[in-house]
């Protein structure tokens, strides 16, 4: 299978995962701009999770513009970071609904926790099947930005039950960090 493959078929999940996210975003009753504020919550855990699925997305696309090869591995590993990724949503929603409660936060740590692991997994699986001087080897080096983001999620989720909001300025800080493309992918392509 190529790697154009995969890039459409995660594409795709990808865009249905953002679509379900907006189905949720319902209507409020009232015209006026007060019946908004109810929705407030909803529509930041809206925001949160758009920019992160986003941000998979286009590091996804970035990593597979240096991929030479997959395999059978590589293809599970995909699968298995597209089902952490597909749970955002109902995460997403749980959290919204109930105004950001220290256990519905928890779960969507727990979320992007796994979904961190599993991007981590898929970077490591490729790897294995490319050359130490490859341009992925060579453009991912140690990967301290997916270490040090497994780190914050996982101190974000013990802090949801002490203060839901710092787990929330957690999981901000770790789009933060992951906001612009990995620039050692970008320069590597660019050099090709």
């Amino acid at each position: 299978m190529s790697r154009n493959r995969i890039e459409a078929f995660s594409d795709g999940v990808i865009a249905i995962i953002i679509t379900i996210m907006v189905l949720e975003l319902r209507v409020p009753i009232g015209a006026s701009l007060q019946a908004l504020r109810p929705l407030t919550p909803v529509f930041l855990s809206y925001l949160l999770s758009f920019v992160l699925v986003g941000i998979y997305w286009s590091n996804h696309h970035h990593l597979f513009q240096v991929v030479e090869r997959v395999s059978g591995g590589v293809l599970w590993a995909n699968l298995h970071l597209l089902f952490w990724l597909s749970l955002i949503p109902f995460a997403t929603a749980w959290m919204g609904e109930n105004r950001f409660a220290p256990a519905p936060v928890a779960v969507y740590g727990v979320v992007l926790v796994l979904a961190a692991i599993a991007y981590f997994t898929l970077t490591r699986t490729l790897l294995r099947i490319h050359t130490p001087d490859s341009t992925l080897a060579i453009a991912l080096g140690k990967d301290f930005k997916g270490k040090v983001s497994i780190v914050i999620y996982l101190a974000a989720i013990s802090l949801t039950f002490v203060r839901s909001w710092l787990a929330a300025a957690l999981y901000v800080l770790v789009e933060i960090i992951w906001l612009v493309p990995d620039r050692r992918i970008e320069k590597r392509v660019a050099a090709s």
